[in-house]
Order: C-alpha cells, then structure tokens, then sequence
C-alpha cells in the first residue's frame, strides 16, 4: 500500500507555532512517527508539506500519476479556503482522510468551513499528532474494505 501524506502552510513550524493548539511535537518528530509507524505496517508512506497551494496541488496529481492508494493530507488554512485543493482531491478520485492537528470545530469562525471535507472519506481532528496514526489506520480499513467511514 501507497499513501501520500500531504502538509500545508505553517506544518513546518510544529513545536514553535501556537504549542496551545498545535503541541509541542515538532514536524520532523511527527514525519519519524509516521515513517516508522508506515515501516511496521508495511505501507509505503511520501510526506510532503509546502507553504504553497500550487505545490500541494501537484503533489496531489503526482499521488494519482505514481499509483498511491489514497492520502491523508492537513492542508492547514487552505481548508477554509481553497478550492483547488478541492478539485485537485476530486480529479483523482483517490481516498483521502482530512487531519487537524488541533479541535478546529472548537476555535474561530473562519476554520468552520472547509472545502477539502467535500471530497473526504473521513476528516479527524483534536487528537494532536495522534490524528495522523489514526487517519492512517482509518484509510488503510478503508482500502481494505473493513471499514465504511464517512
């Protein structure tokens, strides 16, 4: 199995950035988690983050053109904002999980929409970096066929 673990604006800033809502757990903490917890389970994992919305949309293709199976991806504040995301997830028909690090449901007005959940089987967030573990886990029964997650 191929999955694309995908980052967007301000990722990169883990453990400096607003440790209240984001923890202290910094992003390459986080990406050696996930690559270590993706080796035990035997999955093939491609991380990316970029601060760019045209990067992001790229990588997106990309999951499509070199076979991934699905993709969790947090795309920061382009959930409340972008639409080519959107259509880029939507073109490739792949599975995706949305994470959030923090309880975004919970926090401004602004973060209440997010366009990427129109095209998600599934949108995880308030579980910290534990989310991503879990947004694996949730794609992976998915794919597998043991679980319907909406």
């Amino acid at each position: 199995m191929k999955l694309y673990i995908l980052n967007g604006p301000n990722l990169n800033m883990l453990g400096i950035r607003e440790p209240e809502h984001y923890g202290k757990t910094t992003y390459a903490d986080l990406c050696k988690r996930i690559e270590d917890y993706c080796t035990e389970k035997g999955i093939e994992a491609v991380l990316y983050q970029s601060n760019h919305e045209g990067d992001l949309v790229d990588k997106i293709q990309e999951a499509y053109f070199k076979g991934a199976d699905g993709i969790v991806i947090n795309p920061g504040a382009y959930t409340h904002t972008s639409i080519a995301l959107l259509d880029a997830i939507k073109s490739t028909s792949l599975p995706t999980v949305e994470i959030h690090i923090s309880a975004v449901e919970s926090r401004e007005n602004f973060r209440q929409i997010s366009y990427i959940r129109q095209a998600a089987i599934k949108t995880i967030t308030g579980e910290g970096t534990n989310g991503y573990i879990h947004a694996i886990d949730c794609l992976c029964a998915y794919l597998e066929g043991k679980e319907a997650v909406k």
